[in-house]
């Protein structure tokens, strides 16, 4: 190891040893001012998150390894349009933002317990389990991106670097549960926005590189020699997987259990629309960020534009910045990546104690001290199936977007139905769910993904479909609408 991989090490280890350490910190504070902490409390911060703590956790849990070195790395066949894939996240955060206060009022801690509400078991039973699948790949994902950092930097095994990682982020999530991650969450998205930021541009004016006319000069001669490359191009990833992106955002975060846990944690409405809103101008500025650090990577380092680079953000870094820059910006990623997967184990762990134990193996009865224990443990072998996903994959984004689609493709329209729609019958939201789930596997494994359109797509156009349809049919029949939601 040279110099600035020993100085970059050090800033990681200390960045990932304060975080850890704010987590076990904020867990003790609260163990101080109650003697009894109460499941809610742990995994739901007690509701209380203003707009700007609400709105930096979105932002950290959504910005993973696939937003940062994912995006890197895919500018080598998306040109500097592999940025849409975080300003689409931004997008879907403004959109979502006018239905995020229905989240809060609905009193609710979980996508699936929002299904039950209105559906009844089945259904609840099915986005259960399909929810926390998700959470599996999505866990890890960040892994792949953590252990792709550590294995850069020291030369260390990725395999070896990506058991670190998961040891690392498992103790920062048990340590204190929500709280804990809103709080650390402060810290990341500065590390991640201002952190990364102030690190491209160093990055660019290093000699070497020649500030960003320079840098563009050379990218135009690459892709006019290579057309294929076209590395400084905006739409190069195509409009279908554009808006692809975008209606996979719209769809995912209503639905997904990291961000719906988040928006369920507002202290009130008003702090759910506005930290939406908040997250989403932020993402939207943050996205082209990674992307230049990439299109550097590409653009300078000898022998890397002749394919895919997964480390292609932390090699640019490690080469172009000096030493403490560079451990600022990979601590940066690292914060990005521990921030997703502490979502996805508080997620996974609220899911399953709320959703699974409680209703289907403590028949119903809370027992906070008990329920408390089953989370930490969820966490643990949520922590654990996603270093095995890491060991056997390498593309993050490829993960995310499988995770993304099952999860979500089935369930969007039966929870949108179920908050506003009076007319939909509970067999309607089941078959559903079923019928969007299925479309999306086909989509993804089956057909290979069509014109680079997100599976989300056509499973949430049949899910709706099918929501309307059966109800229809249903209603026809003489079959009552479903109670609706308490809103109030």
């Amino acid at each position: 190891m040279n110099n600035t991989q020993i100085t970059a090490l050090v800033i990681i280890i200390l960045y990932m040893i304060a975080a850890a350490l704010i987590g076990l910190a904020v867990s003790n504070k609260k163990k101080k001012k109650a003697e009894k902490q109460s499941n809610e409390d742990f995994l739901m911060a007690g509701k209380s998150l203003g707009p700007l703590v609400l709105a930096g956790t979105l932002f950290a849990a959504n910005t993973g390894g696939a937003s940062t070195t994912g995006v890197a790395t895919n500018v080598y066949s998306q040109g500097l349009s592999a940025s849409w894939y975080v300003i689409a996240a931004g997008i879907g955060f403004i959109l979502v933002s006018f239905i995020a206060p229905y989240f809060r009022r609905t009193q609710a801690n979980t996508v699936p317990e929002i299904i039950k509400m209105r559906y009844g078991k089945p259904a609840h039973i099915i986005t259960a389990i399909t929810s926390i699948l998700a959470l599996f790949m999505a866990t890890g994902a960040q892994i792949i991106a953590t252990a792709t950092i550590i294995n850069v930097v020291t030369g260390l095994a990725f395999d070896k670097a990506a058991i670190i990682s998961t040891i690392i982020v498992i103790i920062y999530t048990m340590g204190g549960g929500l709280a804990s991650v809103a709080a650390a969450n402060i810290i990341h998205v500065l590390f991640i926005t201002v952190g990364m930021a102030i690190s491209m541009f160093i990055i660019v004016n290093n000699d070497a590189v020649g500030g960003f006319s320079a840098l563009f000069e050379k990218a135009r001669a690459m892709s006019s020699a290579n057309p294929d490359l076209n590395l400084l191009s905006m739409t190069k990833v195509g409009i279908p997987t554009i808006l692809g992106y975008i209606a996979m955002y719209f769809m995912t975060f209503p639905t997904g259990q990291e961000i719906v846990q988040t928006y369920c944690s507002a202290k009130d409405s008003v702090s759910a629309k506005l930290g939406s809103v908040i997250a989403g101008l932020l993402s939207a500025a943050y996205a082209i960020v990674p992307a230049i650090i990439g299109l550097v990577g590409y653009t300078c380092i000898d022998g890397f534009a002749a394919g895919p680079q997964k480390n292609a953000l932390a090699q640019t870094t490690i080469t172009f910045a000096p030493a403490w820059v560079a451990g600022i910006i990979l601590a940066s990623i690292v914060a990005a990546t521990m921030s997703s997967a502490a979502g996805n184990m508080l997620g996974t762990a609220t899911m399953f104690t709320n959703d699974i134990f409680r209703p289907y193996i403590n028949k119903g009865v809370k027992d906070d001290k008990k329920e408390v224990l089953v989370s930490r443990v969820a966490m643990l072998v949520v922590g654990l199936v996603g270093l095995v996903v890491a060991l056997t994959n390498s593309n993050i984004i490829s993960v995310m977007m499988s995770a993304f689609a099952l999860r979500s493709a089935g369930p969007f329209a039966a929870f949108i139905c179920g908050i506003f729609y009076k007319g939909v019958t509970k067999r309607a939201g089941f078959v559903s769910i079923i019928a969007g789930t299925i479309v999306a596997a086909i989509w993804i494994y089956g057909l290979g993904t069509p014109w680079g359109l997100s599976a989300m797509v056509p499973g949430g156009i049949v899910a709706f479909i099918v929501i309307f349809l059966v109800s229809a049919i249903d209603r026809k029949n003489g079959v009552e609408p479903a109670e609706m939601l308490n809103l109030d």
